[in-house]
């Protein structure tokens, strides 16, 4: 594997064979995957568009079923060798910077952001957009990386070297971005942003799946939003 910068797109098509496999570099995703599927409210309709920001392989897909399954799944991203296997897992994947989404205004009832704002160099831009493509009334789903120093240390530095943890190199600490900071750059796009809470790993599941016992992990709620945390926002039906 190439040495990389840190938070270097790159490294997904390097890992592009990581996505689906239960004990791969990218586990952890499958689990917060589930935990974001609570969010998520059913589809208003059955058809109503939902889109999955920097769906990567389209890990979504397995969670939408159920109360979610009449959802019509989109899934943007940069990394065509994900979007592949999305698109084999049902998703219409459509290859773009989630800066510069290419939908029309009020597209979507639900936008999922998904462990994608602790990437952005932009925040104001991918804000924007997301602004523009939901729905009055709409709903936001988010979970990403607070700017904390336990975050910078233990979810960043420690947990890549951890089985389950991020792929090393994949977070750049100077993007991790506070509750307060995220909200007010919705904010000012007409999104009222609500944090949920807190997640981190059952540990119990923790260690079955270390010893291949488990393909899964449940994320638990926590009060503390110093680690990854779950928001979710409404557009207003004023903007």
């Amino acid at each position: 594997m190439p040495r990389r910068r840190r938070n270097d797109p790159a490294q997904y098509d390097d890992l592009a064979d990581q996505w689906w496999p239960t004990h791969g570099r990218f586990a952890a995703l499958h689990w917060l995957a589930e935990a974001r599927a609570r969010l998520i409210p059913a589809p208003p309709h059955t058809g109503a568009p939902l889109l999955d920001l920097a769906c990567g392989g389209g890990l979504l897909a397995r969670v939408l079923t159920g109360r979610l399954a009449g959802w019509r799944h989109i899934g943007v991203d940069l990394s065509s060798l994900a979007l592949r296997q999305a698109s084999d897992h049902g998703v219409e994947a459509v290859q773009a910077d989630v800066t510069r989404l290419p939908f029309p205004d009020d597209t979507f009832s639900c936008v999922v952001a998904g462990e994608m704002f602790e990437h952005i160099e932009d925040l104001d831009a991918a804000c924007t957009a997301i602004g523009r493509v939901l729905a009055p009334g709409g709903t936001l789903v988010i979970d990403t990386l607070a700017d904390t120093l336990f975050c910078r240390i233990g979810l960043v530095r420690l947990a890549e070297r951890l089985p389950g943890g991020p792929p090393p190199r994949i977070h750049d600490p100077r993007l991790l971005v506070s509750p307060d900071r995220l909200g007010a750059a919705l904010d000012r796009c007409g999104i009222e942003m609500t944090v949920v809470g807190g997640l981190r790993p059952s540990l119990p599941d923790y260690v079955r799946w270390l010893v291949r016992q488990a393909d899964s992990v449940r994320m638990v709620q926590t009060d503390s939003t110093a680690g990854v945390y779950q928001a979710v926002g409404t557009r207003r039906e004023s903007e």
